[in-house]
């Protein structure tokens, strides 16, 4: 798989540790649209190859195309990928890119609804719980077909990072296991085809 990444990396270096102890599938590239994330600084510690591509060449299917088959990619995992998946990839990966959103969605979802601002929303909303989502990619931002939810109570006095540290806390629990186990249907899906 790939991961996907644009910030610190705490959710792509938490699927390294779960995989290496899973010997059918590896996480085998990171990806950043930016490069002064601190998920390089974990993917060069970890030994995992990573790449910086723009904005430019993440729509450009002749730059993406090659380095995804290079590594031989059968999944995309976005771990707090913030720009828009391009629809060439979509489709070149159908129910093979999933993503992890910090709210319960359909509640806070959407265009600009990333980190700080999602648990912001939550918090001005007044809910009573949060949690995460991981759902397939669409072209819809935040509007693929959802695989797994986890929740957690609120308090009204948990602050926004409060939230923020709940919400981190379900995806370090959760999100390697929903990884592994929607690799796991494509790896059966890919055997059967054979691929």
């Amino acid at each position: 798989m790939a991961v996907f990444v644009s910030g610190s990396g705490s959710n792509f270096e938490n699927l390294v540790h779960h995989f290496e102890k899973v010997e059918w599938v590896s996480v085998a590239l990171v990806v950043s649209n930016r490069s002064d994330a601190y998920a390089l600084v974990r993917a060069e510690r970890l030994g995992v190859p990573s790449v910086v591509v723009d904005k430019r060449g993440l729509n450009d299917a002749g730059v993406m195309c090659p380095l995804l088959e290079h590594y031989a990619i059968d999944m995309i995992v976005l771990a707090g990928f913030l720009p828009m998946v391009p629809d060439y990839l979509i489709d070149l990966f159908p129910h093979r890119i999933i993503n992890i959103h910090p709210s319960l969605l359909p509640k806070h979802g959407g265009k600009g609804m990333w980190g700080h601002h999602v648990h912001e929303a939550v918090k001005t909303a007044g809910d009573t719980e949060t949690g995460i989502t991981v759902h397939y990619v669409s072209e819809v931002c935040d509007g693929g077909e959802i695989i797994a939810q986890f929740a957690v109570a609120l308090s009204p006095d948990d602050t926004v990072d409060d939230i923020a540290a709940k919400g981190h806390e379900l995806e370090m629990r959760h999100f390697p296991a929903v990884v592994e186990e929607v690799a796991g249907k494509l790896s059966d899906e890919l055997g059967q085809v054979g691929i």
